[in-house]
C-alpha cells in the first residue's frame, strides 16, 4: 500500500494512519481527546504523543471533560508527576482550562462537535495533495478556528495545532491522492 509518507513503517503510526487519522470525528469525547494530545504535541512529534495515549486515557479519566474540568492542584501536581504523559506545566494546566471552555462550548452550542464543524459546513474539505510537501501547516480556515477558540478562553490552540486536528479529526482529508486512505476517507461521509 502506498500510504502518506509521514507515517513511515512504525506499526503505530501506520496503524493510526490507516484507522484513524482523516476519518470524522463528531463524538465530543474523542474531540477532547485529540484537543488535549494536539496541545501536547506542540514542539514535539506526533508520534511521541501517540506513544504515550494509553497513559493520556489513564491519567485524565479517559478524556471526560466533566472530570479533567474538576482537576485541583493535587490533580495538576500528581499528573507533572507522571512519566506516562507529557510533563509540561503549561500544558497541564491549559488542558484543564480547556476542559473547562469545551463545556461552556457544549453549553452554548449544543455540542462541540456542532461548533466545530460548523466551520466547515458540518461536512470535510477534501484536498488532492499529490505530495506531502504540498500540505500546508495551517490555512485562513485554521487561522480562524483558532482565533475564536482563543477568545474563548482556550490555551495551546494556535493556528498549526487546530490543522493538525482539523487533519486528525476528519474536518479534512489530507491524505495524498495516492495513498488508498483518500479515497477511503471520503466514502465515510
Amino acid at each position: 500500500m502506498k500510504r502518506c509518507d509521514w507515517c513511515g513503517i512504525d506499526p503505530l503510526y501506520v496503524e493510526y494512519h490507516d484507522k484513524e487519522w482523516g476519518v470524522p470525528v463528531f463524538d465530543d469525547r474523542k474531540l477532547f481527546e485529540f484537543l488535549i494530545l494536539e496541545g501536547a504535541q506542540a514542539g514535539l512529534s506526533w508520534i511521541t504523543v501517540l506513544r504515550k495515549r494509553e497513559a493520556y486515557q489513564k491519567a485524565y479519566d479517559n478524556f471526560d471533560p466533566n472530570k479533567v474540568a474538576k482537576y485541583d492542584e493535587t490533580k495538576v501536581q500528581e499528573l507533572l508527576q507522571n512519566a506516562g504523559i507529557i510533563r509540561n506545566k503549561l500544558k497541564v494546566r491549559a488542558s484543564i482550562n480547556n476542559a473547562q471552555q469545551f463545556l461552556k462550548v457544549q453549553k452554548e452550542f449544543g455540542s462541540f462537535s456542532k461548533y466545530i464543524w460548523a466551520f466547515v459546513g458540518g461536512k470535510p474539505v477534501v484536498n488532492h495533495f499529490k505530495t506531502m510537501a504540498d500540505i500546508p501547516a495551517s490555512t485562513e480556515l485554521s487561522d480562524k478556528i483558532s482565533k475564536d477558540l482563543k477568545k474563548r478562553g482556550f490555551k495551546f490552540v494556535g493556528t498549526t495545532i487546530m490543522y493538525a486536528h482539523m487533519q486528525a479529526t476528519g474536518m479534512v482529508n489530507d491524505h495524498i491522492v495516492d495513498c488508498p486512505r483518500h479515497k477511503e476517507v471520503q466514502q465515510l461521509y
